[in-house]
């Protein structure tokens, strides 16, 4: 396996606050890393290391082979970046915007014009390439963004919660237009404060917390690793919920949690044949259910248990 990126014992203080704290991170090639944590688990600041904007205080980390700190201007003849929010000229319309960043890249004013114009393309921006920046929607402007990062053609590209703010039309069309990339071969790693982003999108997570990585792999390795499953089951009449319960709670040996506002009950089992059980002891008291499922643990469920906190709405600062 050809790694991307590879990060060993990256350490890094703000003072008494120790941002990255012995942080070892592994992007192979061509896949989607995601980075979830709480607000100032070092997220960002692993990024920003990796992008050589910060010098690391300890550790070592390369970038297509090419050390982040003795050999930067190669680092960075290799990378994107799209950080949490838009960074276009919003005076300038959608052409200006990527033929003055082609430019700054020593392109021709030719090649400049050329290469603006494939990009609004492959974003689906064309009908928009006149009109200044400030105009364009919400998604409008971060796929902008993300093609503003593409200028370079870079073949790792960090993205660092890009759909921060957009509604879930908007975010569905930055995810569209991460998985081409990823499918054209372009390495990407993502930090998000979405835990649905990170389920959708990465191959494998790294959960952060206090500088440290305190768990990583595939979404379901991390779901099965936190607990076993969920068997839910939502009575069609409320008034078999007390039944209900007594026949999850003697099959599964806890007490099941009771949502009496949504008529769900649920309990965690660690034999997917009770499922097959519950079945037929609802079916012998003559009782039907809108919702009988058996599930694995949420991610929002995983972060919770590895780290100790909730964050509203499934989201991650």
């Amino acid at each position: 396996m050809s790694l991307a990126i590879r990060a060993e014992g990256l350490v890094k203080h703000y003072g008494e606050t120790k941002a990255l704290d012995g942080v070892d991170l592994e992007v192979p090639e061509g896949k989607v890393v995601g980075v979830l944590g709480p607000n100032g688990a070092g997220k960002t600041t692993a990024v920003r290391v990796l992008a050589t904007l910060l010098r690391p205080d300890a550790g070592h980390a390369t970038v297509g082979g090419h050390d982040v700190v003795r050999n930067p201007r190669a680092v960075r003849s290799l990378i994107g970046l799209t950080g949490q929010y838009a960074s276009v000229d919003e005076d300038l319309s959608g052409t200006e915007n990527l033929v003055l960043l082609a430019r700054l890249l020593d392109y021709s004013r030719t090649g400049a014009r050329a290469k603006a114009a494939e990009l609004l393309e492959q974003f689906e921006l064309t009908d928009a390439a006149g009109r200044a920046a400030k105009t364009y929607s919400g998604g409008m402007r971060r796929r902008l963004d993300l093609a503003a990062s593409l200028v370079g053609n870079p073949s790792v590209l960090y993205l660092d919660e890009p759909t921060t703010g957009l509604d879930p039309h908007a975010r569905n069309e930055v995810w569209a237009v991460v998985r081409k990339l990823v499918a054209n071969g372009v390495t990407v790693l993502l930090t998000t404060q979405y835990l649905e982003e990170a389920d959708q999108l990465a191959d494998t997570i790294t959960v952060f917390d206090h500088g440290k990585v305190v768990a990583e792999g595939r979404s379901d390795e991390l779901k099965r690793r936190v607990g076993g499953q969920t068997l839910q089951v939502r009575p069609t009449s409320a008034r078999d919920l007390d039944v209900v319960q007594r026949i999850l709670g003697d099959l599964t040996g806890v007490r099941p949690h009771r949502d009496d506002d949504t008529g769900l009950l649920t309990a965690p089992v660690n034999d997917p044949v009770l499922l097959s059980t519950l079945v037929r002891k609802l079916d012998e008291a003559g009782i039907t259910a809108d919702e009988l499922a058996l599930r694995l643990p949420s991610l929002d469920e995983v972060f919770l248990a590895l780290t100790g906190k909730r964050e509203p709405e499934g989201r991650l600062a």
